[in-house]
């Protein structure tokens, strides 16, 4: 039994070790949170609807047959991206120093997501069920109306911490901004 006391201080460091692994490395956490943001942009301003006008090819059955996705197909990709982005946020350890970042695209993603599920996944239907450019043109400005200054605001946010966490963990990072 005695033996087991002089253990307990290894027991202790290996589980301080094991629990300091478990936080992701500020690059990972600079990835998903800010940098992931980039899949985000176009929401509500001009971006997506570019995407829904003419969206990309997929393979068809042989290598040679192709065939615009459906437009649903293009949204569906959208929020499947989103939601797992979402999870892996909420999963992070928030920090004193990641807490912004983390709190500032977990706050974006909530904005975005609804929308997804709803206006955007309407707009995809009108496309994919031939509306006319009328009823699409009229959904994509109420989009743009109800959203766009809104997503903007938070996006910015998310940025500016961004740049703050990658000045201060040295990450090295093109804004073109």
């Amino acid at each position: 039994m005695v033996w087991w006391l002089s253990l307990r201080p290894f027991i202790l460091l290996s589980c301080l070790f094991l629990a300091a692994c478990n936080k992701p490395a500020p690059e990972r956490c600079f990835g998903i949170a800010v940098l992931n943001s980039n899949m985000l942009v176009g929401f509500a301003n001009g971006g997506i609807e570019r995407e829904l006008e003419s969206p990309s090819m997929k393979m068809g059955k042989t290598k040679d047959e192709f065939s615009p996705m459906k437009r649903s197909e293009v949204i569906n990709t959208k929020i499947q991206f989103a939601e797992e982005n979402y999870e892996k946020l909420k999963d992070f350890e928030q920090t004193d120093d990641s807490k912004d970042i983390i709190q500032n695209s977990i706050a974006l993603h909530d904005l975005i997501l609804p929308f997804y599920k709803n206006e955007y996944t309407q707009l995809a239907k009108l496309y994919d069920e031939d509306a006319s450019k009328e009823d699409i043109k009229k959904q994509v400005q109420a989009i743009h109306d109800k959203y766009s200054s809104k997503f903007e605001e938070l996006y910015n946010k998310l940025i500016g911490s961004g740049k703050l966490f990658a000045k201060k963990h040295d990450i090295k990072v093109n804004w073109a901004m």
